[in-house]
């Protein structure tokens, strides 16, 4: 017992307690006598410490010694201290066929709650949890966003093209980087809202949640193309609201990507460009398909509603939208501004880095059988 309680009787009363003329002293004496009683003396004196530190006066712990059913119970021979099974009380519910029943009912609906488990099969709750996680190891996950759902045939699609072009790339990755060039489009508009990862505030534990007005991009815009390799941007290209990309467009674009990088990149022409774009219309007309032939670009097969095998789209652009998000541009100069000073501020390595994300990208793909890539 925990020393730390005052006590309640004196010394003369513990005196007293334990004379032979005592009541009390007689019972317990008398008991230990019986020989179906285990109790040796230490222990009877420790319970009556403990009623005496209760503040239970001397006949108080003799009636609560003796008015109790397990005194007799006791003395008639009972060992167990436990309590005997009561109709009515609960029974133990993590059994194997309460396991294969829940595991069942979330085969047939994936999306069923755990309120609901308890409903149908008359279980506790905490024992529906416990099941599911410590026997069936099951955990529930929001669905996450993909840009389409994907056909076993679009599936196959993508993983037979990402085995081709990782099959490319793993036969000489440092020539296969030193020739690849890829392009893209994106929206940057005159404001884009902050993330909520980039409205997150330091707070005490006490402060209140900080809250937000959900806000949409606005409406005024610029078409950013971009055309790049692993050594920084080759040509970038601005398109206001209202006009579209068509293939003749396209076309004159890839003609000045070409002068660019006989500017900016000797001698890289002549090891073959390996050129990567998606498959938007303009890019597949046959005016553009004609000027990358005549251009002597060796074009790098994309599967369609693939951005997660673009490094635009999983890399260069998400950058240059965190970049943008929470400013308020006024006009289209201000954007394209922007646009001009965050490309070059970036390292050469950003680039590179990008690039070579694809080969784990396209090993992914192909383990995934063809779904799509998230990291």
């Amino acid at each position: 017992m925990d020393d730390k309680y005052s006590p309640i009787l004196s010394v003369s009363d513990l005196v007293v307690f334990l004379t032979p003329s005592n009541q009390l002293y007689k019972v317990l004496k008398e008991d230990k006598k019986q020989e179906s009683s285990k109790m040796e003396t230490n222990e009877i004196r420790a319970v009556i410490k403990y009623l005496c530190k209760k503040g239970m006066s001397p006949k108080e712990i003799y009636e609560d010694m003796h008015s109790k059913k397990w005194v007799a119970a006791f003395k008639l021979g009972r060992i167990s201290t436990e309590d005997e099974h009561r109709p009515g009380s609960p029974v133990e519910s993590v059994t194997q066929e309460n396991i294969d029943k829940i595991h069942d009912l979330v085969m047939l609906d994936r999306r069923m709650t755990v309120r609901r488990i308890e409903e149908t099969l008359d279980i506790p709750k905490t024992t529906v949890d416990r099941i599911m996680r410590e026997h069936l190891g099951l955990r529930k996950l929001s669905a996450r966003w993909v840009p389409k759902l994907l056909t076993p045939d679009q599936k196959a699609v993508r993983r037979k093209l990402s085995s081709d072009n990782f099959a490319l790339f793993e036969a000489n990755p440092e020539e296969f980087v030193n020739r690849y060039v890829t392009m893209d489009e994106t929206w940057a508009h005159h404001f884009t809202p902050e993330s909520k990862q980039q409205s997150m505030q330091w707070r005490h534990s006490g402060s209140p949640l900080p809250k937000k007005a959900k806000t949409v991009p606005s409406a005024g815009k610029v078409m950013v193309s971009v055309f790049w390799d692993s050594e920084g941007v080759l040509l970038i290209d601005f398109l206001n609201k209202g006009q579209t990309i068509t293939g003749n467009y396209y076309a004159n674009l890839v003609k000045q990507l070409r002068e660019a990088i006989k500017e900016k990149r000797r001698g890289k022409l002549s090891r073959k460009i390996v050129y990567h774009q998606d498959n938007a219309p303009s890019h597949r007309s046959l005016q553009a398909m004609a000027t990358i032939y005549d251009s002597g670009f060796e074009l790098l097969p994309h599967a369609p509603h693939s951005p997660d095998l673009a490094p635009s789209d999983f890399h260069l652009f998400p950058h240059l939208k965190n970049s943008l998000s929470g400013i308020h541009f006024r006009s289209d100069k201000e954007v394209i501004d922007a646009v001009t000073s965050f490309f070059e501020s970036l390292e050469t390595s950003f680039f590179l880095e990008g690039i070579k994300a694809l080969e784990h990208r396209w090993k992914k793909c192909i383990d995934l059988k063809g779904d799509y890539v998230e990291k």
